[in-house]
């Protein structure tokens, strides 16, 4: 069974089968080591964090004197946290080119901070709904201390082949909330004078991604926000949004919100 959150110091644990659907944040904070990832071979020391993605990684070697520290997240867990025009969209394209971000000595501090945070809250006896509030809490503190150094590291724009562009002008269009009624990939190819096929090729190798996570994570903060206001029917948000039936609108809140739709509004109901 997997599960949503783990913390390791094994360093040869990095590329493990059950990370597989998960995001994972790894601090060097002593000795060196080294790891391939999209064929491409990267060495690592002290206060240098990686974040890549785990069935990527192989070809792992370190030093007898290496010390990391991990936290893993399960991906749709931390894309739902975010707003959906936040840095980590863009970031995402750089991170698959490299995953290496160096850190100073207060941005590694800060981030092993986060990591024990989270070790220290995991598991337990805690109301499942209320673990995952708590734990997102704590993640999104982790990401945005994150996203301060990969700023830093990517200030300068260094996509400028058509596949990046092609990207962003993706990322532009689900900017704009088209997601609340076009979630089909062909009608976004069709959009930049593209082929399906075509789109999700160069998603995919540019940021590691499909194209329909992609227009899922913009689609999702749209549908809460239309289930949080009690005076629209679940009928009413589903035609808003362009389901073709009450039935398929229900899947698709059960498949990303982890709840039916009456079970999502049942919840923020206080106690």
């Amino acid at each position: 069974m997997k599960s949503d959150f783990q913390y390791s110091t094994d360093f040869y644990g990095m590329n493990a089968r059950e990370l597989g659907h998960t995001c994972m944040h790894l601090l060097c904070t002593a000795g060196e080591g080294s790891f391939v990832f999209n064929e491409h071979c990267y060495h690592i020391a002290r206060n240098d964090l990686v974040i890549p993605m785990p069935h990527r990684v192989k070809n792992l070697a370190a030093h007898k004197d290496m010390q990391v520290e991990w936290f893993a997240a399960d991906y749709k867990f931390l894309q739902n946290l975010l707003p959906s025009n936040n840095y980590s969209i863009g970031g995402s394209i750089s991170l698959n080119e490299d995953p290496v971000i160096r850190l100073t000595d207060e941005q590694a501090q800060h981030l092993l901070e986060d990591f024990h945070r989270l070790r220290d809250r995991m598991g337990g006896g805690h109301h499942l709904q209320f673990y995952r509030e708590l734990m997102g809490s704590l993640c999104l503190t982790m990401m945005y201390d994150i996203f301060e150094a990969h700023a830093e590291r990517d200030a300068t724009d260094m996509h400028t082949d058509r596949t990046a562009y092609i990207v962003k002008q993706l990322m532009a269009l689900l900017a704009t909330g088209i997601s609340r009624t076009e979630r089909e990939v062909r009608h976004y190819a069709e959009r930049l004078n593209v082929s399906p096929k075509y789109l999700s090729a160069t998603v995919k190798r540019v940021t590691g991604h499909s194209v329909t996570s992609y227009i899922d994570r913009h689609t999702i903060p749209l549908l809460k926000d239309y289930l949080n206001d009690e005076r629209l029917s679940l009928t009413q948000i589903a035609d808003a949004m362009n389901f073709t039936s009450l039935s398929y609108f229900s899947r698709y809140c059960t498949k990303h919100l982890g709840q039916s739709p009456s079970e999502y509004r049942q919840s923020l109901q206080p106690k």
